[in-house]
């Protein structure tokens, strides 16, 4: 243990979501002298998961962004939760916005989190400075509207993936007279009563709101650049992409035109960090944060990490192993490698990814056997534990039934081993409600 009179090593963690609690638990268990702030800019923890009706921005002008009210989980509980605080077991496979909630609250009066956690402060410019070593950054108080200066050893972005909503830009969208809103506004299908929707996305959202906003609407469109039919259920209609908007709806590429009231942008997110100043060492191009020791820490300014940017992941899982992997060197449990070998380390990925066509916004995905290799490799070289390969075969296995059928979720996922799980089909399928992963 460090003594008395030991300086603390101070960590600033950005985002108190899913990613930033586990970092929080982390750096306070793993380090002996820590001293932990974690800046969440609303009222709530929980990121995406602290539901709420309300849509644009709240009372200090901040963006909200949760997800709907109906939203039924695209991927099985057991790779939702945390190593130390599992969903609820009574739960059923596909999980819902208040089994979630419920196992963050849980997770944060485990660990005592909320002590080191200041609300409704954000984060306006992360800089480094370089005479003493350390990050500067500078904090809006939002209820009070002062601005303070904090310095730290350590900062970890824990914002997530879901800020900054993309809006395809289409000739005439500026002209159509319904209404126009991202999937992140959207929050119950009943809102969309009788009308007319065009829903403009193929993903994860688009396919799941689809078939939630069709049990409302009088017509329901998805439109998609896919070449295979989706499974969306027969009350939603299929078209390719959108060739232009017009003041009644949208005209198509194969040259059909479809009437319609709303259009929903189930488009995506970009990764927005806009606190992060030149100086920090990394760069946002297409949709990718680099560069990156294992899609995690910085290599040009190793006290700097992102927790949670991969994709195609067991979420919560792999965000605890991500902020184990950094606090482990961090803490000064284990050293670091050389610039020089992160670099090499981040090349190697960079050439093995180009080969496999996952640049640009594909840049973070885990796609097929990278996911358990991700795992393992952290845990190797950091000395740390793994996620078991059960997990990560229970999500190709979700994902893959996605794919092919609307009523993947009329199954229930149970391990058996390590390596093993059972898939059981339900006999009573009620299990149609929408979601997104």
């Amino acid at each position: 243990m460090c003594s008395p009179m030991t300086k603390p090593k101070r960590y600033c963690i950005i985002g108190a979501g899913p990613a930033g609690l586990c970092t929080a638990r982390h750096a306070l268990a793993l380090d002996d002298n820590p001293e932990v702030t974690v800046f969440e800019q609303t009222q709530q923890i929980g990121g995406l998961w602290n539901y709420t009706d309300n849509t644009g921005q709240d009372h200090n002008g901040i963006d909200i962004t949760c997800m709907y009210t109906n939203l039924q989980t695209n991927l099985v509980k057991q790779g939702m939760g945390y190593p130390d605080y599992t969903i609820d077991e009574k739960a059923s496979t596909f999980v819902r916005i208040v089994d979630v909630a419920k196992q963050l609250h849980g997770y944060v009066e485990k660990h005592q989190l909320e002590k080191v956690i200041k609300f409704e402060q954000q984060v306006v410019r992360v800089t480094r400075n370089f005479q003493h070593n350390m990050w500067d950054v500078l904090v809006k108080d939002l209820p009070n509207d002062r601005y303070h200066d904090y310095q730290f050893d350590f900062v970890l972005v824990c914002n997530g993936h879901y800020s900054s909503p993309v809006i395809p830009d289409f000739a005439g969208r500026e002209t159509f007279r319904g209404r126009q809103l991202h999937s992140k506004d959207y929050r119950r299908s009943e809102h969309y009563s009788d009308d007319r929707v065009l829903i403009v996305g193929g993903g994860h959202s688009g396919v799941d709101i689809a078939p939630d906003v069709a049990l409302h609407a009088s017509r329901t469109i998805l439109s998609h650049r896919s070449k295979d039919p989706l499974h969306t259920g027969d009350r939603v209609i299929q078209k390719p992409e959108v060739a232009k908007i017009i003041p009644s709806g949208a005209i198509f590429v194969d040259g059909s035109y479809e009437d319609v009231d709303v259009i929903i942008y189930c488009t995506g997110y970009r990764y927005s960090v806009p606190f992060i100043s030149i100086d920090c060492g990394v760069a946002v191009h297409n949709n990718a944060i680099t560069p990156l020791y294992y899609h995690c820490i910085n290599i040009n300014q190793p006290t700097m990490a992102f927790i949670g940017l991969p994709f195609n992941a067991c979420l919560m899982l792999m965000m605890d192993q991500q902020a184990r992997f950094c606090l482990k060197f961090y803490s000064g449990a284990k050293k670091l490698p050389s610039r020089e070998e992160m670099f090499a380390a981040w090349q190697r990925d960079n050439t093995e990814r180009e080969t496999r066509g996952l640049t640009g916004k594909l840049t973070h995905m885990l796609a097929g056997d990278l996911q358990q290799r991700y795992y393992d490799d952290l845990a190797q070289i950091a000395e740390i534990d793994s996620l078991k390969p059960v997990l990560a075969k229970m999500h190709a296995d979700c994902i893959n039934s996605k794919r092919q059928d609307v009523n993947f979720r009329s199954y229930e996922y149970q391990v058996i081993d390590d390596e093993n799980f059972l898939k059981i089909k339900i006999p009573d399928n009620n299990n149609n409600a929408a979601g997104v992963a």
